[in-house]
């Protein structure tokens, strides 16, 4: 899908097909929606500036259902404290890639976890030290960028990333041979993007987002540009089989990936995830995965 979308038929759900940034839910007034290639340096840039930007607002629309210091995987509601992917993490090093304001981390050191966050935006990472205040629960976090993870090697027994970085790189084979490095023989890798599937439908909750827009194995980047045309926000689409690959080619063996179904009782809508939709197809991967 070549054509630039306006911002108001991104919105609509009409020809947008960016799952993610329906859900960050946080809208702009002048930009224009497009699939172009960029490069690592311009999807870097743009991401540093719009959670920059949009850190607070993103925080007030989504931080009673994320809550300050809860593990929550994914807009059904996945809850680590329930599912329990990164298995015993008490004494363990954790490794949060693209932390936010670091509510994961934070529950990670609740549990006796000794962890750290990194995230791409300052923005994020200050809103964190107003959430560290508020909880009284203090975690360690700095800026970087998942394709230059500033730690050495083997420092860590788990990586986890929910939402966080990884569907954002331009070079998804880099970003994981670079968590690959940090971590330990042994080490486990879990983290959730939006479902590949959801790539070929519009950013529509109910029965009109039912429809296939936009081809799955179109890899290009979705786009927003300012007025100047210069990149505000990116997001990279990779399909379930460039996931597998770009997992396996960085070292790691895949141990499952989880779909999750739409709960029963949940009801929150939140961009194009909803229940009409959630209930049919999926709207989250979960991967997991462990380095030998």
């Amino acid at each position: 899908m070549s054509s630039l979308l306006h911002d108001d038929d991104a919105r609509s759900g009409s020809g947008s097909t960016c799952p993610w940034h329906s859900l960050t839910g946080v809208k702009h007034e002048s930009v224009v929606s497009q699939r172009v290639e960029l490069t690592a340096e311009q999807t870097s840039r743009a991401s540093r500036g719009w959670w920059d930007a949009n850190a607070g607002e993103y925080h007030a629309e989504h931080g009673e259902f994320l809550g300050d210091d809860r593990f929550v995987w994914c807009p059904e509601g996945v809850d680590e404290a329930d599912a329990g992917l990164l298995g015993p993490v008490r004494g363990k090093r954790v490794l949060e890639i693209g932390c936010g304001a670091a509510q994961c981390s934070r529950w990670l050191a609740e549990q006796g976890a000794d962890v750290v966050g990194f995230d791409i935006a300052v923005g994020q990472l200050r809103l964190g030290r107003e959430l560290d205040r508020r909880t009284g629960t203090n975690v360690r976090t700095v800026a970087a960028d998942a394709e230059a993870i500033p730690f050495a090697d083997g420092t860590f027994d788990i990586a986890c990333s929910a939402f966080g970085g990884l569907p954002f790189v331009a070079d998804a084979d880099r970003a994981l041979g670079e968590v690959a490095r940090v971590l330990r023989p042994g080490g486990r890798l879990v983290f959730s993007v939006t479902h590949p599937v959801r790539w070929a439908m519009p950013d529509d909750p109910t029965e009109h987002g039912l429809r296939i827009t936009s081809s799955y194995f179109d890899r290009t980047p979705y786009v927003e540009v300012d007025r100047h045309g210069t990149p505000v926000y990116v997001e990279h689409h990779r399909t379930i089989g460039d996931w597998v690959r770009a997992l396996t080619g960085a070292g790691f063996m895949v141990d499952d990936l989880l779909e999750p179904e739409w709960p029963a009782g949940h009801d929150r809508v939140w961009g194009g995830w909803g229940p009409v939709r959630g209930r049919l197809v999926p709207g989250t991967a979960i991967w997991v995965a462990h380095r030998p």
